[in-house]
């Protein structure tokens, strides 16, 4: 069942100022590696204590979730086939497909009670002020299931996220301009769905949401609070993580 908007659920939970880092990588992996080493700078370091990162992957590629088996949730000939990457993030969830046309929006913050919350609670204090921006400037946009949103019923951003003591690592995708087909191609119906899907194959259940990534990139820079510019960014520990993760079909594929 949607949920209707409320802005009541968003209090201290979140940073009210963030570092922005507009960067997209050449690839999927570099992408990938990058979330994860400014996961690590935030949580071990505590500064910048919270980063809003906004980047889109240049080539198509699947990425499972942490626990996704990829046998199970992807037609893996399909991508060998097309030469489409599979790839494995370290937060929950199922398996995505990225892309051109494809926003993500990543948030890292410390010094957080998220973990004190269930999870249901941190999704509902990321996503509704985002949902609220989306629809000052677009269609009406509200939160289904427990951490998408959804345009006319059907889904446009999934989320995921992952919680410690010190940090917040939370980040979603936001559909605007990408070849949908690619979800049937690539994707089997998952393991697990929301019940407002009811079923639906990927093509009838996703869609894009109708704004230009320039607007949507302004979107995501004022719903969070106060924006201003990272200046360094973990080069050097993003390219150790795709030598010994991302480019590893040990770590990718579980083999």
């Amino acid at each position: 069942m949607e949920q209707p908007l409320s802005v009541s659920l968003v209090g201290s939970l979140l940073p009210r100022r963030w570092h922005l880092l507009e960067l997209s990588l050449p690839t999927a992996a570099e992408n990938l590696a990058l979330d994860q080493a400014l996961w690590q700078q935030v949580t071990a370091a505590g500064w910048p204590d919270a980063v809003l990162r906004i980047w889109e992957s240049p080539q198509v590629a699947v990425v499972l979730g942490r626990s996704s088996r990829a046998d199970g949730e992807v037609h893996l000939a399909a991508c060998r086939r097309h030469g489409v990457p599979v790839l494995r993030r370290p937060t929950g969830g199922a398996a995505v497909v990225l892309g051109p046309g494809c926003r993500v929006f990543s948030l890292f913050w410390s010094r957080s009670a998220a973990h004190l919350l269930p999870p249901t609670e941190v999704h509902r204090h990321v996503l509704l002020p985002l949902a609220e921006e989306l629809t000052r400037v677009g269609p009406p946009v509200t939160l289904a299931g427990t951490s998408d949103l959804v345009c006319q019923g059907r889904k446009i951003s999934g989320t995921s996220l992952r919680l410690s003591r010190d940090a917040c690592w939370y980040h979603g995708t936001l559909l605007y301009d990408m070849e949908l087909h690619w979800l049937d191609q690539l994707l089997k119906h998952p393991p697990r769905e929301p019940e407002y899907r009811r079923r639906r194959p990927h093509r009838d259940f996703v869609a894009c949401y109708p704004l230009p990534a320039e607007e949507l990139d302004r979107v995501f820079r004022r719903t969070w609070g106060q924006v201003v510019p990272l200046r360094h960014w973990p080069l050097a520990e993003t390219v150790r993580l795709v030598a010994q993760r991302y480019g590893s079909p040990r770590w990718n594929l579980g083999r």
